[in-house]
């Protein structure tokens, strides 16, 4: 028999339950292993059983934060586990947020330590790094049988109330937290080893990482707005009808460039999402929700704006990595500015 419980938590597409037309799927326990948790089952070993599963759809947690979170903490306070794993999410923004909240949750309303897992680049890992252990992934489901060899050692050493050694050792999303241990090596000897590899230009890991701040200031407010030139950028996925540039619907590799000249609205049977991380409904019957064209043709005409500029520029946000996503906006800015445009609407989803 198992000497230690584990309740698991799943959002709706790796609880086995749909995709994205599933995503307002309402929590739901079942006392069984499923999906990733097979694979976490056997990684824990014969002391540890998944007694419970708790499912629910990355939506409606989103979009009933409070009452999701009430309902999934009474589900896992009827098993009383040693540990809640919830995850991996791996880069999935709705997912990785919603495993942070209901991890922090359950460690806190109920005591019970928690771990997670989730790619460095997910906004969930930024949240709750202090709050919970987050195992680092890779940024898709392929990297699974990584983020289980991290995540199941791990959630033992809770389990058992072991202490927790550095993030480098354990795998986790460093947390502000410094670990003291032994190294095999004096300071001097490492920091002269590394100052060799770095004159050498070749590839080294520092022990103090410095802190990587993305600052940037505002720039100062448009003067003379009823002469400005707008344009229009979104990382909703909006492109015209048939995704003409095969931009990917996550993790996208490239943006596309399109033109709206005396396009007025966008309709139905001219443009839709290639966003593969919102339901796409609302936005494919009218995608001015995401890219307000119509609105924006409005304010021309009555003066409120100059014009608005012939191209928009769209990608999908959704599991795209931020290094790509400023290469994008370099390059797409150094346009606008040759172009002459005063100022830049950014929609998102």
């Amino acid at each position: 028999m198992a000497k230690y419980k584990i309740v698991h938590y799943l959002n709706q597409f790796f609880g086995g339950i749909g995709g994205e037309e599933k995503a307002g799927f309402e929590p739901e326990v079942r006392e069984e292993k499923i999906g990733p948790g097979l694979a976490l089952a056997q990684a824990l070993g014969e002391d540890y059983d998944i007694a419970a599963t708790v499912i629910c759809g990355d939506n409606y947690f989103g979009e009933n934060l409070d009452t999701a979170t009430d309902t999934i903490i009474e589900m896992v306070r009827k098993y009383e586990p040693d540990v809640f794993v919830a995850g991996p999410a791996f880069n999935a923004g709705r997912y990785g947020v919603a495993c942070g909240t209901i991890a922090a949750a359950v460690q806190e309303e109920l005591g019970i330590p928690s771990v997670t897992g989730m790619y460095v680049e997910n906004p969930g890992a930024d949240m709750f790094k202090t709050q919970v252990y987050i195992v680092s992934t890779k940024n898709s489901a392929a990297g699974m049988r990584d983020a289980v060899k991290k995540l199941a050692p791990l959630a033992v050493k809770i389990g058992r109330g072991e202490a927790i050694g550095a993030s480098s050792e354990e795998g986790y999303i460093p947390n502000g937290v410094r670990v003291n241990f032994f190294e095999k090596e004096r300071g001097s000897l490492r920091a002269v080893k590394m100052l060799i590899k770095k004159l050498a230009d070749k590839p080294f890991e520092t022990e103090f990482p410095m802190p990587d701040f993305d600052r940037v200031d505002p720039n100062p407010a448009v003067k003379d707005l009823a002469h400005a030139k707008v344009a229009l950028v979104t990382s909703g996925g909006i492109v015209p009808k048939g995704n003409p540039d095969h931009i990917e619907s996550s993790s996208a590799s490239h943006y596309g460039e399109y033109d709206i000249a005396g396009v007025m609205d966008l309709t139905e049977e001219t443009y839709e999402t290639a966003h593969g991380g919102y339901d796409p409904v609302y936005a494919n019957e009218d995608a001015d929700r995401v890219l307000p064209v119509d609105v924006l043709r409005d304010m021309e005409k009555e003066g409120k704006i100059g014009e608005l500029h012939h191209l928009f520029y769209t990608t999908t946000g959704n599991g795209t990595a931020v290094a790509s996503s400023k290469a994008f906006a370099a390059e797409f800015s150094q346009k606008l500015k040759n172009d002459g445009v005063d100022a830049v609407i950014l929609t998102s989803t």
